[in-house]
């Protein structure tokens, strides 16, 4: 029996991710998860503008903005997909499928409808929200938007999965393991 297990009481499996605008602290919760033994998988559109600028595009966001909405879709229309698949009852994503939405229209693009029908089909046991947090934004050579922009985004992001049905749980700004306890907390009700 896993050291956890009084977090989680239920049998099925859990699917939640973990929202919020840039440089909320999403990664920092993943990886104080991963640390606490727990599956997580990790935010993946680094990894997509890294292959994109090995082949050439500086900002595949800002270059070819569907193009890089249909890859970010495609890898977590696949993380939800392993999610399903893993041996344990709870797994942690960074982002999910409705944030490639939000995205598109923080931008005012448009899309194919197979990007609402993936949304629609892909649905997440619970979503934590972090809020945007001046004190610990930092911009780099992945994450281009400035604090206000951050902040428009994290609107789109809370737009979008509210017009999905979903009940956004926000997580209050403290400490790491805070956040994490608080989430954990909330997970066992």
């Amino acid at each position: 029996m896993s050291k956890f297990a009084p977090y989680f009481k239920k049998v099925q499996k859990e699917i939640i991710i973990i929202i919020g605008g840039p440089g909320t602290g999403k990664s920092t919760i993943i990886d104080g998860l991963i640390a606490k033994g727990f599956c997580c998988y990790p935010e993946i559109s680094r990894e997509v503008t890294l292959e994109a600028k090995k082949q050439g595009i500086e900002q595949l966001f800002l270059e070819k903005p569907l193009l890089f909405s249909e890859l970010l879709l495609e890898g977590r229309k696949k993380q939800f997909e392993n999610a399903q698949n893993e041996p344990h009852e709870v797994v942690f994503i960074d982002r999910g499928i409705p944030d490639v939405l939000a995205y598109m229209h923080y931008i005012g693009d448009s899309y194919p409808a197979s990007f609402d029908t993936i949304c629609r089909e892909h649905v997440y046991s619970k979503i934590f929200i972090l809020p945007p947090w001046e004190e610990i934004y930092i911009s780099d050579e992945a994450r281009y938007e400035n604090y206000e922009q951050a902040k428009l985004i994290q609107n789109h992001l809370v737009e979008t999965y509210e017009g999905y049905g979903y009940n956004l749980i926000e997580v209050p700004k403290d400490t790491v393991d805070n956040r994490i306890l608080f989430i954990l907390d909330e997970i066992s009700k």
